[in-house]
């Protein structure tokens, strides 16, 4: 029996590199096309080197692509609305990376992004695109958003204390990388302008707050702070989540909840030592995994819960999630494709 045939449109960017990796080395799927208007015709290792003598294809243009029975969209945000219609009738299966589907509401689109949504019939046919957060939803779902990946750490980092109404309000400050920005150049990817930088660009108002809102915040419902600084790195991302509780909750609580919640996540560590550097978590040792480790800390002095996640942005915030998510959807087992452990020392 074939394998599905799998394509990405959009391919040329850290996105779609990737999904592309991933699927490469994936036991159930064959890569079919991948897309690239600005790099159609050239061969897929000149843009990603090192999946050099892993694949002999070469980006065609969007108008090429054929039907398929997977197909990821890896475009900029914005894109892969304007035309749902036609990506949907290539695929029985669609996975969007961008941020297009993530948000539920046109109201909420609205507010967080400045402007109609430009399919909204298609808002509530998306199935969020976290497994952690919809994985019954997933099995033999059509349709499949992306995640954001700062939206990624914030949420696998209170899922478990928002699901038992622990949280009163949180302010969650989250260090990135560079690659987060993609692979486009600006003035602030210059090297003289990136390198050292500790660099706060969204204070407030970080889009991805709405995800976070809209995924943990309905049944229980609390007040979300958001504040994201570039540092100099390249992959990650690192959520201090400070949290003010509705109630005392002890550490042996804290420990059960969080056992209790993540005790059968394929991806998900708790990370909490007494000794040794990496005591809680930390992006470095994540880069290229799929992996979200979680860990916490209580303040007996005043009660507050600080919750500390880390992930790699183009991995479980990204590729990795979107991988996981066809996993799911077509009946494989959710960890294919995805064991890759990370590099120590990196």
């Amino acid at each position: 029996m074939s394998r599905p045939r799998v394509s990405i449109v959009g391919g040329s960017g850290y996105g779609g590199g990737e999904t592309l990796r991933l699927l490469l080395d994936h036991p159930n799927v064959e890569v079919a096309q991948v897309t690239s208007r600005s790099q159609a015709g050239v061969f897929i290792h000149s843009v990603h080197p090192n999946l050099r003598g892993r694949t002999k294809l070469a980006f065609i243009r969007p108008e090429e692509l054929e039907p398929c029975d997977v197909l990821f969209l890896c475009l900029p945000h914005g894109e892969a609305s304007k035309q749902i219609d036609r990506y949907a009738g290539l695929a029985a299966r669609v996975i969007d990376l961008s941020a297009d589907f993530r948000l539920r509401s046109p109201e909420d689109y609205r507010s967080w992004y400045g402007e109609p949504h430009p399919a909204p019939q298609w808002l509530d046919r998306f199935v969020y695109g976290l497994p952690e957060l919809h994985r019954e939803r997933m099995r033999g779902a059509k349709l499949a958003s992306g995640v954001g990946c700062n939206a990624t750490a914030v949420n696998l980092a209170l899922l478990p204390l928002a699901r038992a109404g622990l949280i009163k309000s949180v302010v969650a400050d989250l260090k990135v990388g560079s690659s987060e920005a993609g692979n486009a150049v600006s003035p602030s990817s210059h090297h003289p302008e990136r390198a050292g930088a500790v660099r706060a660009y969204a204070p407030t108002g970080h889009r991805h707050q709405a995800e976070v809102i809209q995924e943990l915040a309905r049944e229980h419902p609390f007040e979300l702070h958001l504040s994201i600084t570039a540092v100099e790195m390249v992959r990650g991302v690192q959520c201090t989540a400070h949290v003010m509780p509705t109630r005392a909750v002890e550490e042996k609580e804290l420990w059960s909840i969080y056992r209790g919640a993540y005790r059968a996540e394929p991806f998900v560590r708790i990370v909490k030592d007494k000794v040794g550097l990496y005591r809680y978590p930390e992006p470095k040792i994540l880069a290229g995994t799929n992996w979200c480790d979680v860990g916490f800390e209580r303040d007996e002095r005043t009660g507050r819960i600080v919750v500390i996640s880390a992930i790699d942005n183009l991995m479980k915030g990204a590729a990795g999630s979107a991988v996981q998510c066809m996993n799911l959807m077509c009946g494989f087992e959710e960890t294919a494709g995805l064991s890759f452990p990370g590099l120590h020392p990196i």
